[in-house]
Formats: C-alpha cells, sequence, structure tokens
C-alpha cells in the first residue's frame, strides 16, 4: 500500500513536469519547423495569386515579415473561406491571417490578437437591374437577389439588414462576384475593399452606392485557442509595428494604391 502511495505520487510529480513539455505552445513548432504556416483565403487585396507564382496582397506582406521577425520562414496553405477556421482548429496552420473579422461567435472557436486594422462591409450593385432604385430600402424586397460568401461576417450583415431580400451565398468570392457582373445578383455583399476594387474594374457593369461601410468591423490574426505564448509574440509584434508604421505604410499601398495590380495574375 506504501509502495502504491509512492508511485501515484511519483506519478503526479513526473506530471507536473512533463504536462508543459506535452502541452507545448506552437510557437516551439514553428521555430523547430523553420517554417509559419499561415491559412489565407483569396479576397482582394488580402492575398491574391501572383504572376509568378504564389501570391501577393496585404496579408501575404503581413505574414512574410511576422516569419522573418521570428527567424523563420512563411509557408502559405489556401482555402475556401468556409474551411479556414476549421484548418486552424484541426492543427493545418498555425495562424490565420486573412482579415478575418473578430467576433464573440468565433472567439469561442479560435483566439484573435489585437485588431490589426478596421474596416466594414461595403456593397456593390448592378447598374441595369437597380437602375431604379433609388434608396438602399428599396433593396430589402423579396423580388431582389443579393449574392455574398459563405460564412463571412458580410453574410451576416446581408442577412440582418436585408433580411426580406433572396441572399444567395457561395463558397467563394468568383462564385459570388460572378452573381453580379453576369446579371443573376442585383447586388454583392463583401468586404468595402474588396467591393471598390471589383467596381473599379468592371465599372461598366457595377457600381458603388456607397463609399461608406454598411457595418464597421475590427481584423485581427488568430491562433489556436490556449496558444498563448505564439498570441502573445503576434500581439507584441503587432504594438510594435504599429508604433514604427509599418502596419500603416502597407494598409496604405494595399488599399490606398493600384501599384500592385501589375503583380497580380489576372
Amino acid at each position: 500500500m506504501v509502495v502504491t502511495k509512492v508511485i501515484i505520487r511519483c506519478l503526479l510529480l513526473l506530471a507536473v513536469f512533463v504536462s508543459p513539455l506535452a502541452q507545448a505552445d506552437a510557437i516551439d513548432d514553428i521555430l523547430e519547423r523553420g517554417s509559419l504556416r499561415v491559412g489565407i483565403a483569396e479576397f482582394v487585396p488580402w492575398a491574391m495569386p501572383a504572376k509568378r507564382g504564389g501570391h501577393v496582397g496585404y496579408d501575404v506582406d503581413l505574414s512574410v515579415k511576422i516569419a522573418k521577425d521570428m527567424g523563420v520562414r512563411a509557408e502559405f496553405k489556401v482555402y475556401e473561406w468556409k474551411d479556414i477556421i476549421p484548418a486552424l482548429e484541426a492543427g493545418e496552420v498555425d495562424m490565420i491571417a486573412n482579415g478575418i473579422v473578430v467576433t464573440p461567435q468565433r472567439a469561442l472557436r479560435i483566439t484573435f490578437t489585437a485588431p490589426v486594422a478596421m474596416s466594414g462591409a461595403g456593397m456593390a450593385t448592378n447598374t441595369q437591374m437597380t437602375k431604379d432604385v433609388e434608396n438602399l430600402q428599396q433593396l430589402n424586397d423579396p423580388d431582389i437577389v443579393i449574392a455574398t460568401i459563405t460564412n463571412t461576417f458580410s453574410e451576416g450583415v446581408a442577412r440582418s439588414l436585408f433580411d426580406k431580400a433572396e441572399i444567395h451565398s457561395y463558397g467563394n468570392k468568383d462564385d459570388a462576384e460572378k452573381e453580379i457582373l453576369e446579371g443573376r445578383a442585383h447586388a454583392y455583399i463583401s468586404s468595402l475593399p474588396a467591393v471598390k476594387f471589383l467596381v473599379a474594374n468592371n465599372s461598366d457593369a457595377i457600381d458603388i452606392p456607397l463609399s461608406e461601410p454598411l457595418v464597421g468591423w475590427a481584423e485581427a490574426l488568430a491562433v489556436q485557442k490556449g496558444e498563448q505564448e505564439l498570441l502573445n509574440f503576434l500581439n507584441a509584434w503587432i504594438t510594435a509595428h504599429k508604433a514604427d508604421r509599418w502596419l500603416n505604410v502597407t494598409r496604405e499601398y494595399w488599399f490606398e494604391s493600384t501599384d500592385w495590380m501589375q503583380d497580380v495574375k489576372r
């Protein structure tokens, strides 16, 4: 009996020392592996196929800079938006860097960093199909079709603000954008920057009725729940690069200019 108690105490003592190792933070794996696995989905201008191969975009630049500051390389894994949070939960990636909108519901599943930027949902309208529409209230009608992307904050905005309209959600942006460009949807709701670039490239068919967001939001990076050391590093990184204006300058390049468009695969 005494021997049994001694063994149990030894096992409990061992567990105290082994537990932190068994639950090593993702940052240890990243440093050992030499790569930061980043989940992205294709959205303009966050992440886009590049002419030279791979991807370019705001979140690509952020991820490359984060990895460089960690002393590792960035390894990108591309998903459809609806699959990106499950990929993080499953441990396929270490971080989501796709301008992910901070919501309380998502915070039940993943852990957000401090906000990286503020943005919001925007709307594009098919010029011909909405030529008789004079205000947004007229779009909240059963005869109106609004396209959006599945499981995005923009989908929630569409269903909330236009609850009487017919909402068609799609797994990726290309399918959603085709609906408005090809005249099967009266309007398209996505992030305001993405909407602005879509309109700029298709001004003969669509326009943007509002220059301000329908609803504002905060964007952040995201890690698996419980990854405190990685979260601490990313929060320190955001604080440091807000202070030295690297984040502001990078944001301005991708969101206020079109210089990067020559590098994007058409």
